[in-house]
């Protein structure tokens, strides 16, 4: 049963170094994960005990570590592990894109943010701080909440921009619950800071509201231009 199940994990990692992934259920992919971190169990058992808990391979990835660590068979490396692939993901998807963002269009800029809230189960509110070519000087994440709310000062932004000597700034930050519209502190909160902003000279270019792969612009939904009326 031994030599088997040594066999087993050898056809599995041969099987993705000549395809990749490419035919793997979720539980394989499951399965060859937890080899790394449960050396010498048979991880098939617990990998189908992950997806029958969460529902699918990306719910497993975006649980919380204490929820996974409920599971039977997964321990603290194996929970780590876990949250280590969809962290990592994330922070490639940003790195890469950073290297050649520019806020040259509302497109661009909403692809950029979608990028940084990959798998993202809080609410979080980033300032993505540009030069004068609105190319990307540095990503802030300025707050972090619950799953429907984060605490956003007036006075953090104000710093984050000054200290990053940028000349705008775009605003984003996402929506758990999946309903991408703007609420209507949503809308006061992209005015007032339009507003204190102006006051050290910095322009706010748009604020981006991101709800999984969907996303809004609020400059192009007329709120940037009503702050700057007002």
């Amino acid at each position: 049963m031994v030599l088997d199940h040594k066999g087993h994990r050898e056809r599995l990692k041969n099987r993705f170094r000549k395809t990749g992934l490419n035919g793997f259920e979720p539980h394989n992919v499951l399965e060859l994960i937890l080899f790394y971190s449960i050396p010498r169990r048979d991880t098939n058992l617990i990998a189908h005990r992950l997806i029958n808990t969460f529902g699918s391979f990306d719910r497993v990835l975006e649980a919380d570590y204490e929820d996974l660590c409920r599971v039977e068979g997964v321990g603290k490396n194996t929970a780590t592990l876990l949250k280590l692939m969809l962290e990592s993901y994330r922070y490639y998807q940003q790195e890469r894109d950073r290297e050649v963002f520019v806020a040259s269009s509302t497109s661009a800029t909403k692809k950029f943010a979608v990028s940084c809230f990959v798998g993202e189960s809080r609410e979080v509110f980033y300032l993505f701080c540009l030069d004068s070519s609105l190319r990307l000087i540095n990503r802030v994440k300025v707050s972090e909440g619950g799953v429907s709310s984060t605490p956003l000062s007036v006075r953090r932004v104000v710093e984050i921009a000054t200290q990053n000597k940028a000349s705008a700034v775009i605003m984003a930050h996402n929506h758990p619950s999946g309903d991408v519209m703007a609420s209507a502190s949503d809308i006061l909160a992209t005015k007032r800071m339009f507003k204190a902003l102006e006051m050290i000279d910095v322009e706010l270019l748009d604020h981006i509201i991101v709800a999984g792969n969907r996303s809004i612009s609020l400059a192009d939904a007329g709120i940037i231009q009503d702050a700057k009326n007002s």
